[in-house]
């Protein structure tokens, strides 16, 4: 059977430390005037309850987490930790429903820009603070998790990190614990220095502090209805997709970075696809706008570097409508989607690693029809790719299409039509926000959306934030029987 003492007794300090957090949207509204702060110190004080009786109804003399619980620990994790997420939203003026408080608390731990919110503008600073606070927890939350959890659990072929990490951070430091904490580290600088030249380039402190927690963590919420789009400058754009790029990347790389290795930054294979990816499609898609839409090529450099590092990186921020640039940007914003950044960041998607994978493999099997006789390996980073690695990213492949599937046409039997069904799981899963349509495209949001639609879409975010396996190994008989 598996052991829940030592599952609980996490979830109890991870709600431990969200009550705690709740202190700073509570001091913001107080120093505001704003009613709002009670709020958050009731919903603080709930939180911190049920996290006190987990801890201590849970506690054992050695804490020993096996896989199994492993698994269980990271899909309840953002489970209950976006329930109690939820309860400011609900108490708070803005008067919404628990399925939209749910939503957005989930769309924040996620890292997905997601919302079911009108009137950014004129919302309290709390709620505001709020949830770019949870893009941020989710952001060290997750990348925690892909340096120490998914490797051993060994899912998508995250297994490869493990052997690439243990060789390379067991030299720079000593122990996991320690690469987890520089990373946790290196997030934060990035934090501070994104918010500082943020408020240089014009934005208050306080938008550039809450856009700064939702930009290296590659989430996307905004301050205002109209994302980045409202403050109309280009050093702001500028410095935000600078950032977004920065917190797509590798983190325990910028570990190598700190200790004098460039180049291993530099020569990763994944950094190298990423950018040569953004590249390409970004000088495609600005002559496509600079020939068909009208626009000066300086014009269409500008919207169209800034969209694709926000879709590439999965941080959904919005400058320009990209619904009005027509089917075949369309497409490619929608392929972007699903493709993602790079392992060992916050942000979402399938992810380059797998596609550098899937190609290998693909390319060797090619060369085998080629040459029946040959030997030809796959490899990665210039080393050979084992079996169990390869299968596992081809099973990541086949589920990623699977619920995909299943969650479109999930949606489209709740009334909504095919783009906005689709366009809205494939942002979903990938963790991005916006999707495409007049629903829930760059100009619209997810109110409007049926209640069920919602919770699916939870679902969504939920599987594409714990990389499908970690989350769906749970509906497996045999995982309970052991």
């Amino acid at each position: 059977m598996i052991d829940v003492r030592p599952v609980f007794f996490v979830i109890g300090i991870l709600l431990a430390v969200l009550a705690a957090v709740m202190i700073l949207p509570a001091a913001a509204d107080a120093a505001a005037g704003n009613r709002d702060w009670t709020v958050f110190a009731v919903s603080a004080g709930i939180t911190l309850f049920f996290g006190v009786a987990l801890i201590i109804g849970n506690r054992a003399p050695r804490l020993h987490i096996e896989v199994r619980e492993a698994f269980l620990l990271a899909t309840l994790a953002f489970i209950v930790a976006a329930a109690a997420a939820a309860l400011p939203m609900v108490l708070c003026g803005l008067h919404l429903n628990y399925t939209d408080a749910y939503f957005e608390a989930m769309a924040g731990l996620t890292t997905t820009a997601s919302t079911v919110i009108s009137g950014l503008d004129s919302a309290p600073p709390g709620i505001l603070l709020w949830r770019a606070l949870l893009q941020m927890l989710g952001g060290i939350g997750f990348m925690a998790m892909a340096v120490v959890v998914l490797p051993f659990l060994k899912v998508g072929g995250m297994q490869l990190f493990r052997m690439d990490s243990a060789r390379e951070s067991d030299r720079a430091l000593p122990r996991t614990a320690q690469v987890a904490t520089g990373i946790a580290a290196i997030y934060l600088v990035f934090i501070a220095i994104d918010a500082t030249l943020l408020w240089v380039a014009g934005m208050t402190g306080f938008q550039a502090v809450v856009h700064a927690l939702a930009t290296v963590s590659t989430g996307g919420f905004s301050s205002s209805d109209e994302s980045i789009g409202h403050f109309k400058s280009l050093p702001i754009e500028i410095v935000t997709t600078v950032f977004m790029l920065l917190g797509a990347l590798p983190f325990a790389l910028y570990l190598q970075l700190m200790r004098g290795r460039p180049g291993r930054l530099l020569r990763d294979s994944q950094v190298r696809a990423f950018f040569g990816l953004y590249a390409a499609t970004v000088l495609v898609l600005t002559l496509w706008q600079w020939i068909s839409g009208g626009e000066t090529f300086w014009g269409a450099l500008r919207t169209v570097s800034f969209t694709i590092a926000a879709v590439m990186t999965t941080t959904g921020f919005v400058t320009a409508d990209y619904d009005t640039w027509g089917g075949f940007a369309a497409a490619v914003i929608l392929f972007l989607m699903a493709v993602g950044a790079c392992t060992g960041s916050p942000a979402g998607g399938i992810k380059i690693f797998r596609l550098e994978v899937l190609y290998a493999a693909t390319r060797a099997q090619i060369r085998r029809l080629i040459q029946p006789h040959g030997v030809f390996v796959p490899e990665y980073g210039g080393r050979p790719i084992p079996d169990s690695v390869a299968s596992s990213v081809m099973g990541f492949f086949f589920l990623f299409a699977l619920t995909f599937a299943v969650l479109s046409l999930a949606l489209g039997a709740t009334g909504l039509d095919f783009l906005t069904s689709v366009s809205g799981v494939a942002s979903a899963m990938s963790n991005v926000g916006p999707g495409l349509g007049p629903v829930i495209g760059p100009g619209g949001n997810y109110a409007a959306l049926p209640d069920a639609a919602k919770w699916l879409l939870s679902l969504g975010m939920l599987l594409g934030r714990l990389e499908l396996y970690t989350a769906l190994v749970l509906l497996w008989p045999g995982f309970w029987r052991g």
